[in-house]
């Protein structure tokens, strides 16, 4: 006997068909994505208080990762969408598809464009240290970062306008959620927010690499530890951010290229959790990765968790104390 095909919507005759996948597959994703999500969410939340807080962390390296953990904090909202669709369909319409797809593009730009500025950011600690204070400073890094976040919404209007004119017209069945690029933007997507920011972010770090290599010889030298003896704990503090930060943007280059790898090959589409369950789960657990990151190298991180966990910071001139 043939078995009763199962319809997203039953009622209509062009609904999409739900893929088959076991019960135990479902239930695993939706707890993994779930988990993802609300640790996300938690742990940017304390990023994002912390540094908010503390005008001791009002430094423009600090505002960078202020901006890097709006990002991922906002990605926590995005697998929302994404456990929404655990078994293969789209319930929500063609406007929240189009909606869901912006936010997406967006919030990913954004993320990106804040490892680029901070690449920037320790380039210009490392290699140029006389003149950091003047270049990069917090209104600067304001400014950049947002408009990081429009020129990511100009590049979103330009690549899909077809999509914007008519959502939902490169569906090919009722409950799916498509956005199509044809050859030429897919390539221009690519260059924009994966080959182009990648290739600025290993540029930069290699030549702070060259530099920290050169001043750690410097340092180790006794010429140097007559000459710069003042200036050695600035430096190594530097060095550290530059190897923490660095960090962060390998572990993020690692958990982004499988997602644009499958994405950019065909279709913008929703992934189910039966044909790319790993690298959306990949992609999404990275925006929870670099708290986890900041919490190990970072003391003042650890100090600022611990005072928002017990309330401290609701204690009267707790914006001044010393972390």
């Amino acid at each position: 006997m043939m078995q009763e095909v199962e319809l997203c919507f039953p009622q209509l005759n062009t609904s999409c068909m739900k893929p088959k996948h076991h019960l135990f597959d479902t239930v695993f994703i939706y707890i993994v994505l779930s988990s993802i999500s609300l640790l996300t969410a938690t742990l940017n939340m304390f990023v994002i208080i912390s540094i908010s807080h503390f005008k001791q962390l009002h430094t423009p390296t600090n505002l960078l990762i202020l901006s890097l953990a709006v990002s991922d904090f906002f990605v926590s909202f995005l697998m929302v969408f994404q456990i929404m669709i655990i078994d293969g369909c789209w319930y929500l319409g063609d406007i929240m598809c189009l909606l869901y797809c912006l936010l997406d593009y967006i919030i990913t730009f954004s993320s990106i464009g804040a490892m680029v500025l901070i690449s920037v950011d320790r380039y210009v600690a490392i290699c140029d240290p006389l003149h950091y204070s003047t270049k990069v400073t917090p209104k600067r890094v304001r400014i950049c970062f947002s408009l990081c976040w429009f020129f990511s919404l100009f590049c979103f209007i330009v690549l899909l306008k077809d999509n914007l004119n008519q959502p939902g017209r490169y569906n090919s069945c009722v409950g799916e959620c498509v956005m199509f690029l044809n050859l030429v933007e897919r390539i221009a997507n690519l260059i924009l927010i994966l080959i182009i920011p990648i290739t600025v972010i290993i540029v930069l770090y290699i030549r702070v690499f060259v530099v920290a290599v050169s001043q750690a010889r410097a340092m180790r030298s006794h010429i140097a530890a007559v000459t710069l003896k003042s200036s050695v704990s600035a430096k190594k503090s530097e060095l550290k951010a530059a190897r923490t930060l660095g960090v962060v943007i390998a572990v993020f280059l690692l958990c982004i290229c499988p997602y644009f790898c499958t994405t950019l090959i065909g279709e913008f589409t929703l992934v189910s959790a039966a044909s790319g369950a790993f690298v959306i789960c990949l992609f999404y657990f990275n925006s929870c990765l670099n708290p986890l990151i900041y919490a190990l190298f970072y003391p003042w991180f650890r100090k600022s968790i611990k005072h928002v966990v017990t309330l401290q910071i609701l204690k009267p001139g707790s914006l001044m104390e010393h972390l």
